[in-house]
This record gives C-alpha cells, sequence and structure tokens, in this order.
C-alpha cells in the first residue's frame, strides 16, 4: 500500500508539475513581454520600468506569498475531503489578499512620488516611472482575486484551469501591448504607457475568467456555512496562512530589493540586470513549479494520513529538482551565447554587462533549485518557522546588508554586486541538507 501510494503521488506530482511550470512560465513572461517589447524604446523607457515593475512586485509578491500558504491549506482540506475547511479557507484568502492588495493600492496611491524619488535622482526616468505606475497599480486590485483563485484550483490537483486562465492572458497581452507601444495606422502608440495598458488588460480578462469558471463549476459550492462565524475562523486561518506567507515574501521582496538597489549601478549595468531578471525568474521558477507540486501533494497526504511512504518520494522528488537546475542552467548558458539576438537594440556596453554577469546567472538557478525544492517540501511538514528563520537570516541579515554596503560605499564592480544572490544561496545549503536529511516520524513530524 506504501509502495502504491508512493507511485501514485509521483505520477500525480507529473501532473501537477508540467501544469505549474507552464503556469509559472506564463507569469514571469508578462514581464518578460514587457521588457522586449520596451527594449528598443531605449535605454531610459527599460530603467524606469525595471524601477516600476520592481515596487508593484514587491506587492504582488506578498500577494503570491499568501497564495502559497492559502494553497497548502487547500491541499490538506482537499486531501481529507472537508468541504467545509475548504470553502473557509477560500473566502479568508480572499479576504487577507484583498485587504493586502487594497492596502498597497493606497500605499503607491499616496506616496509612489516620494518612493520614486528615493530610488532615483534622474527626472525623465522618475517621470516615466510614475507614468508606468499610475496604470500598473491597478493591477495589484485584480491580481488579488486571481492569485486566490490560481491557489485554491493548484491546491485541489487541477492545475489546468489555472494554466487556460494564463493562455487567454498572455496573447492578449502581447498583441495589446505592442499595438499600445508602437501604435498601428493612424495610432502612433503611447510608448512605455502602452505596455502598462496592456498588462492591466490582459490581467482583467484572466479576473474575469475565473469569475466564469467559479460560477458554471456545478461541483463546487462556495456558500460559506452559517454556522461557522467568519471571524472565529479567521485567526486560526490566518495562524496557519501566515508562517507559510512570509516565507515566501521574504524571497520575493528580497529579489525586488535587489533590483532596487542594482538601480544605484551604472545606467548600463542596471540595464543589462534589468534585462536578464525575467529570464532569471522563469529559469528558477520551473524548478520552484515542481517543489509547489511536491508540497501539494504532501500536504493532501498528510490530510489523508498517509505518511509513511513520503520518506522515499521526497527523496526522488529532491533528485529530479537537481536534475531539471542543471538543465535550467545549461538553457541559460546557450541564451549567454545569442543575448545578442535576444536583445538586438541594446548598447554594446549593455552587452559588455550582460557577459560579466554571465557566469553568476548560469550558476543560480542550480543553487536555487535544491533550495526551492528543500523550503516547499519542509513547508508542507509544517516546518515554516524553521524556513523563515534559514532565508530571512542569510537573505535580510546577511546578503541584502553586504550588497548594499559593497554598492552605496564601496562602489564594487557589478561582477561582485550580482555575486552575491548566487552567494547567499550558498549559505543555505548547507541548512536544508541538513534539514531535509531528518527522517518523518509516524505522526508526519520530522526528527
Amino acid at each position: 500500500m506504501s509502495s502504491t501510494a508512493y507511485r501514485s503521488d509521483l505520477r500525480k506530482n507529473l501532473a501537477l508539475a508540467w501544469p505549474l511550470a507552464i503556469n509559472v512560465l506564463l507569469v514571469q513572461s508578462m514581464l518578460m513581454i514587457d521588457t522586449v517589447l520596451v527594449a528598443p524604446l531605449g535605454q531610459i523607457p527599460v530603467a524606469a520600468m525595471g524601477i516600476a515593475t520592481a515596487l508593484v512586485a514587491f506587492a504582488l509578491g506578498i500577494l503570491l506569498a499568501l497564495g502559497n500558504g492559502i494553497q497548502l491549506l487547500v491541499g490538506r482540506a482537499y486531501g481529507s475531503k472537508n468541504s467545509e475547511d475548504l470553502v473557509i479557507v477560500f473566502w479568508v484568502g480572499l479576504f487577507l489578499n484583498s485587504l493586502t492588495a487594497l492596502s498597497f493600492f493606497l500605499i503607491l496611491s499616496a506616496f509612489g512620488p516620494a518612493l520614486v524619488a528615493a530610488i532615483t535622482t534622474d527626472a525623465e526616468i522618475g517621470k516615466q516611472v510614475l507614468s508606468y505606475l499610475a496604470i500598473t497599480k491597478y493591477i495589484i486590485l485584480f491580481t488579488a482575486f486571481t492569485q486566490v483563485c490560481t491557489a485554491f484550483y493548484n491546491g485541489c490537483g487541477n492545475t489546468w484551469i489555472s494554466l487556460k486562465g494564463f493562455l487567454i492572458e498572455i496573447p492578449a497581452n502581447i498583441t495589446l501591448s505592442y499595438v499600445l507601444i508602437y501604435g498601428v495606422g493612424s495610432f502612433l502608440g503611447l510608448g512605455l504607457v502602452g505596455a502598462a495598458w496592456g498588462s492591466l488588460v490582459a490581467v482583467f480578462l484572466r479576473a474575469v475568467y475565473f469569475g466564469v469558471c467559479l460560477h458554471l463549476d456545478r461541483s463546487l459550492t462556495l456558500a460559506y456555512p452559517r454556522e461557522r462565524a467568519f471571524i472565529d475562523e479567521l485567526r486560526p486561518q490566518s495562524a496557519e496562512i501566515f508562517p507559510v506567507a512570509v516565507n515566501f515574501f521574504v524571497l520575493f521582496i528580497g529579489a525586488s530589493v535587489y533590483q532596487l538597489l542594482y538601480a544605484q549601478l551604472e545606467l548600463s549595468s542596471f540595464v543589462a540586470i534589468t534585462l536578464i531578471f525575467p529570464w532569471l525568474r522563469i529559469g528558477t521558477q520551473f524548478v520552484s513549479a515542481w517543489a509547489q507540486a511536491s508540497a501539494i501533494n504532501i500536504s493532501q497526504a498528510l490530510g489523508r494520513g498517509e505518511i509513511l511512504h513520503l520518506n522515499a518520494f521526497i527523496a526522488t522528488c529532491t533528485k529530479t529538482a537537481i536534475a531539471l537546475s542543471v538543465l535550467v542552467a545549461l538553457m541559460f548558458y546557450v541564451l549567454s551565447r545569442f543575448i545578442h539576438l535576444v536583445y538586438p537594440s541594446v548598447l554594446p556596453e549593455t552587452y559588455t554587462a550582460l557577459a560579466v554577469i554571465a557566469p553568476l546567472y548560469i550558476l543560480l538557478p542550480v543553487l536555487r533549485g535544491y533550495n526551492a525544492l528543500s523550503g516547499n517540501v519542509l513547508r508542507a511538514l509544517g516546518e515554516s518557522k524553521r524556513v523563515l528563520k534559514l532565508n530571512f537570516t542569510a537573505q535580510w541579515l546577511i546578503s541584502l546588508p553586504v550588497c548594499a554596503l559593497l554598492i552605496l560605499y564601496f562602489d564594487v564592480s557589478l561582477f561582485w554586486a550580482f555575486a552575491i544572490m548566487p552567494i547567499e544561496e550558498l549559505l543555505k545549503i548547507y541548512h536544508f541538507n541538513r534539514y531535509t536529511k531528518m527522517k518523518l516520524n509516524p505522526d508526519g513530524g520530522l526528527h
């Protein structure tokens, strides 16, 4: 029975991971599409978009983090076949995400100019950042809903629903953004602002799609159970969601802080990093998709009380994650050799900067892949606080302060500024390796 459950979970992991990987690819391609389309406009629009997307990513990172916490709880409720818990997780998650999105929307509306002024002193870049932010901040509101729906369907094992939403959004984003940036016929185009409008309309279409799916799904009843007061459920559900969410928040927002620090480098260096960041997010997220699928299956197995086969399952998932990481590194090597074909219109000094950081961004997915799998597995096993402590210490207490010192006070070269990210992953590997070698107790705990 244990062996059967083990093989079944591996098959389910594969079935979940591929749609999740494509989902992540399409999510990250939103930024990549804008980057590729905006690159011919010149270095100032690219730099402006890099700063604006870093600010918006800060808010989206929290929504994504909350979604990952919701996803694991949905998986546990779905595995135990508890329909009431499933409904409660959905509504609590939607409340938390909506409140968070509204808070950041108001912050960007009220303090956007001050935030931009603190990041860049270039008046033209600052002006374009504010124009881009004035539109993209609305994406945060729609994402609050779409992220909860994505987490809900993923946690239930129906990752194809989420995938179909992106298959609507991405073509719409490409078409609308291109037309709105460069124009068609007598319409001259809006430049950078056109990219923002294209992304906003595309995200809105995905939100409509999820609304229709929830309405038409006859097997799904989201009516809140009257006998369970929402306010009484909010605290215990939040207590389980927040530790997982904070873990993802630390990592996601740390990437945005890195990008804001890199904005202090010379323009060609920052443009090079802005051009490569979408590829980094896409490449490393392939392995993260496998890691998330593993976490969903572990959560569902714990909900069903099937524990004995999980040690072997986790070991196989780890080996697969390492193999995928090496494959991504090889793809990045190919990208580094043909980067001039991907971005044919950038300046020579930007190509030089891209060549300088190539060894580092080729290495990075190998290190991140192992850590991503380990972190997701430990979170699914209820070890979120242990993972949070490690991530927070390595990133926020060591790596980011060192990066800030090197850039702001020691004026180091681009190579050593960018090298802090792979160094951070190296700091985590030893401890993650020690934690993941611990074995499961029959009650699901580690020893």
